[in-house]
C-alpha cells in the first residue's frame, strides 16, 4: 500500500508484483526519456550555429559547461534522493525543463544559450541518478539487464526520437525553433502523466537487494532492524565502482560523439544536407537501442554481465576499423544508414549488460546508495562529455572527423576493456538454483 507524503512523494510499503510492478518501470524509464529528449540539440545543431553565427568551438565550450552543471546536480540531488526519495526531485525538474524547452525556441544569442543548456543540463543530471535509482528499485536481478536496456531508452531513445522529428518535420517546419516547441509540448504532458503515477519504494526496502519481488516482502516484514540514513561517501570510497565508472566512460567517447556532433559529422565529412543528416543518424540509435534490450535479454538468461559486454566491446573495435575507411568517400544515403545502425548495434552490445553490472555491485556494496552510485558514473561520464565537446572540435578543424574518431575507438578500447575486469561478478555460466521470478517483458 501506497503512503501517501503529498503529491510528489508517495512511498510504496509493500514491494510491488507483476503488473504494477512492470508499470511504474515503465513510468520511470519514460521520466528518463523526457528528460533526455528535452536535451536533445544535435539534430538542429546545424542550423542552430549558422543562425545564430555561433562557432563549433564556441558550441563546445557551452556545451563544455553545460556539462559540468549536470554532473554537479547529481552530485547533489543523487544523496537526497536516496535518503528522502527520488520522486520529490524528479517531478518538478521535469516541469522546469519543458519551461526551458519552449525558452529554447526564443533564443537569440550566445549567452542566453548558454543560460538554457546550463539549466536542461541540471535537471539531465538530475534525472540520470533518481530514474537510476527507481529502475533498480523495480527490477529484480533476473530481470536487471534488460530493465536497464529500457532505461537506456532515455538518452538513445531520445536521440532517435529526436532525429526522427526533425528529418519528418524540420522539411515542413524549415526552422530549429519548431523542434523545441514540439519538444516542450510533449515534455508537459508527459510530466504530468508522470507525476500523477510514479511511485517511491519506503527506505525499508530500497534497502535490501532486490533478487526476488515476492520474497522480498516477506524479508522487509521480518526485518526489524531500524533504517539508517545512507551515507555517499559509503560508496565514493569503493575502487571498483570508479573503476567501473572510469572505464565505460572511455569506451563511450564514440557515442558521446555521435550524441553532440553525429548530424554535424554527416554534414562535414560526407556532405548531407542537414536534414538528411539527422534522418540518417536516428538509425544509430534505432539499432542501437534494439541490441540494448537483446544484449539485456540474453546477459539475464545466462546471469553474466561481463563476457557479453566485452564480447560487444571488441567486435565494436573491429567494425570501427571499417567504418573509418569510409570517410574521404562517396557513400549513399542508403548504405550510410546501414553502416551506422551497426555501429550503434554493436555499442549497445557492450552497454547494456554493464548497466546491470554497475548497478549490481553498487547494490552489494550498499543498496540504499544506488542513485549515489550512478551520480557518480555520472560524474565520470560527464567529465568525459566535456573532452569530447572542447577536444573534438580542436581535433575535426586540424584533421578532421576521421581522426578524432580513431582517438576516441583506440583509448575507449584500451581503457574499458581491463576495468571491466574490476567489476564483481562471474565471466562463465554457474549452475545455480532459480527462484520464482517475475522478469520484465
Amino acid at each position: 500500500m501506497p503512503k501517501s507524503t503529498g503529491l510528489l512523494s508517495r512511498e510504496l510499503t509493500e514491494y510491488p508484483v507483476g503488473g504494477k510492478r512492470i508499470w511504474l518501470l515503465f513510468i520511470a524509464i519514460l521520466a528518463n526519456f523526457i528528460a533526455s529528449y528535452e536535451a536533445q540539440i544535435a539534430p538542429v545543431l546545424p542550423l542552430l550555429l549558422n543562425d545564430l553565427n555561433i562557432t563549433l568551438a564556441q558550441y563546445g565550450v557551452v556545451s563544455a559547461i553545460s556539462v559540468i552543471a549536470s554532473a554537479i546536480s547529481g552530485l547533489i540531488v543523487a544523496p537526497l534522493s536516496d535518503k528522502y526519495g527520488r520522486v520529490r526531485f524528479l517531478v518538478p525538474g521535469l516541469f522546469l525543463t519543458a519551461v526551458c524547452v519552449f525558452c529554447m525556441a526564443l533564443v537569440s544569442s550566445l549567452s542566453g544559450l548558454l543560460l538554457l543548456r546550463i539549466l536542461l543540463a541540471f535537471v539531465d543530471g538530475l534525472a540520470l541518478g533518481t530514474t537510476a535509482g527507481l529502475v533498480r528499485d523495480f527490477s529484480p536481478r533476473l530481470g536487471r539487464a534488460l530493465a536497464f536496456g529500457f532505461w537506456t531508452f532515455g538518452p538513445v531513445g531520445s536521440n532517435f526520437f529526436a532525429a526522427a522529428m526533425a528529418g519528418w518535420t524540420l522539411p515542413i517546419y524549415q526552422s530549429w525553433q519548431s523542434q523545441f516547441i514540439i519538444g516542450g509540448s510533449v515534455a508537459t504532458v508527459s510530466a504530468i502523466v508522470i507525476m500523477f503515477n510514479i511511485r517511491d519504494l519506503s527506505p525499508k526496502l530500497r534497502a535490501h537487494v532486490i533478487e526476488n519481488e515476492v520474497e522480498l516482502n516477506k524479508k522487509a516484514s521480518e526485518d526489524k532492524k531500524a533504517i539508517t540514513k545512507p551515507k555517499m561517501r559509503d560508496i565514493l570510497g569503493i575502487p571498483h565502482i570508479w573503476m567501473l565508472s572510469i572505464g565505460v566512460s572511455f569506451f563511450l567517447l564514440t557515442y558521446l560523439t555521435i550524441a553532440s556532433f553525429g548530424p554535424k559529422m554527416l554534414v562535414d565529412a560526407f556532405g548531407y544536407e542537414p536534414h538528411a543528416a539527422a534522418s540518417i543518424a536516428k538509425y544509430f540509435w534505432l539499432f542501437n537501442l534494439l541490441t540494448l534490450l537483446i544484449a539485456g535479454w540474453v546477459s539475464d538468461r545466462l546471469q553474466l554481465r561481463k563476457i557479453v559486454s566485452l564480447t560487444g566491446a571488441i567486435l565494436f573495435a573491429l567494425y570501427m576499423l571499417f567504418f573509418l575507411s569510409l570517410f574521404g568517400k562517396e557513400v549513399s544515403d542508403g548504405a550510410m544508414m546501414i553502416y551506422t545502425s551497426i555501429l550503434g548495434g554493436l555499442i549497445g552490445i557492450a552497454y547494456g549488460p554493464w548497466c546491470a553490472l554497475f548497478s549490481e555491485n553498487a547494490e552489494d556494496v550498499n543498496p540504499s546508495l544506488q542513485s549515489s552510485a550512478w551520480a557518480v558514473f555520472g560524474l565520470v561520464s560527464k567529465m568525459m562529455g566535456i573532452l569530447t565537446t572542447l577536444i573534438a572540435p580542436l581535433v575535426v578543424a586540424a584533421s578532421g572527423w576521421d581522426s578524432w574518431l580513431w582517438i576516441a575507438v583506440g583509448v575507449g578500447v584500451v581503457i574499458y576493456i581491463p576495468c571491466l575486469f574490476a567489476g564483481k561478478g562471474p565471466w562463465l555460466r554457474k549452475k545455480v538454483e532459480h527462484k520464482p521470478i517475475t522478469t520484465v517483458q
